[in-house]
């Protein structure tokens, strides 16, 4: 399990947006992305962000859905990154080339997560958000795919789920009520660029400097729409 509680988060989060509560970092930006984090992710293909809100499906799981977003400064585009049931993410470590990870939708808890269940628009792979308060099960668990040791935030990555080698994905497909614009996100076996995504605005926890530093406000989030 993580060694901080999805609460945690969600606390660092509401720091963020009231502004001056939490000790913010005067060093050089981090350039990775890190355990702990709260990001956006763009698909570099589309131009939209990885989103999710407290609409189900109409059909399929008829779990919460999860789309692409044109708008930058939604907060229902924001996911934290953690670690699984069986591996530890600390705060602040880096995430590393081939590591399997969640990502938890901020506002309503839910994990990123994928099965067999046909997507609505074009009958790829589902993609949807499960759990309650960050627990779900092992379908909400994402490899980072990347080309160097470790995450970069100027990377463009792409994410397999892990139990059926999917890679998550954006093709155009647009929604019409409740949600009319919002692209279909989904998995694929094979993507090309469809499949690439980058961290762009968000709270970017650093690396310990030292023995107790972690939880205590030392965070560095350089381009946000805060």
């Amino acid at each position: 399990m993580d060694t901080a509680p999805l609460s945690s988060y969600r606390a660092l989060f509401a720091c963020v947006l009231v502004s001056c509560v939490c000790r913010l970092s005067s060093s050089t930006e981090l350039s990775f992305v890190t355990c702990g984090s709260v990001v956006k992710l763009l698909n570099t293909k589309h131009g939209v962000r990885l989103h999710s809100h407290d609409v189900r499906y109409g059909s399929g799981s008829e779990q919460q859905s999860v789309t692409g977003v044109a708008s930058s400064e939604d907060s229902n585009s924001y996911w934290s990154v953690r670690g699984t049931s069986g591996a530890a993410c600390s705060r602040g470590t880096p995430v590393k080339c081939g590591q399997t990870i969640r990502l938890t939708h901020v506002n309503t808890r839910r994990n990123l997560h994928s099965h067999y269940f046909a997507s609505p628009l074009s009958s790829n792979q589902e993609v949807s958000a499960f759990g309650e308060e960050g627990e779900g099960d092992h379908l909400d668990e994402w490899t980072v795919q990347c080309g160097g040791s470790v995450w970069q935030r100027d990377e463009a990555v792409r994410f397999r789920h892990r139990a059926t080698d999917a890679m998550l994905s954006v093709t155009g497909e647009q929604y019409g009520r409740p949600i009319h614009g919002q692209r279909e996100v989904h998995a694929m076996p094979a993507t090309g660029p469809h499949g690439l995504w980058k961290a762009m605005e968000g709270v970017f926890v650093k690396p310990s400097d030292g023995p107790g530093s972690l939880g205590h406000g030392d965070y560095s989030y350089p381009h946000t729409e805060f």
